[in-house]
């Protein structure tokens, strides 16, 4: 058996002959190093998604609600990431994320509408 060492620390690896890493902790470094700039793509836009979600939930406690666009930037809420797109019939472009919509109305107004 030729000798190897850990790809991720250089130390020798004992055991089978196809072992790439000496201990568990070598080997869960290097997957997380490898997947670090995906991982954290990924949680930001989660939070920023749940986030969103919340915005809506707490403005929107009836179901459906008006409400300005003014409203939605105090929350800090941000048009830019949502879940989905439903265009109706007529035209009406409703943007979700998850279960929670909004519609684009007249003069800077918005309808939030939860979908069951």
């Amino acid at each position: 058996m030729e000798n190897q060492n850990c790809i991720e620390c250089g130390e020798p690896v004992k055991g089978r002959s196809d072992k790439k890493f000496c201990n568990d902790y070598c080997r869960n470094a290097y997957n997380n190093n490898i997947n670090k700039e995906n991982k954290n793509l990924i949680r930001n836009i989660n939070n920023r998604l749940r986030k969103n979600l919340n915005i809506l939930s707490e403005l929107n406690t009836s179901g459906k609600t008006k409400i300005t666009r003014t409203k939605l930037i105090d929350y800090n809420f941000d048009f830019n990431h949502f879940t989905s797109i439903y265009t109706t019939k007529t035209g009406n472009v409703y943007h979700y994320v998850y279960n929670q919509g909004y519609l684009k109305l007249e003069n800077d107004y918005y309808l939030l509408i939860k979908r069951e």
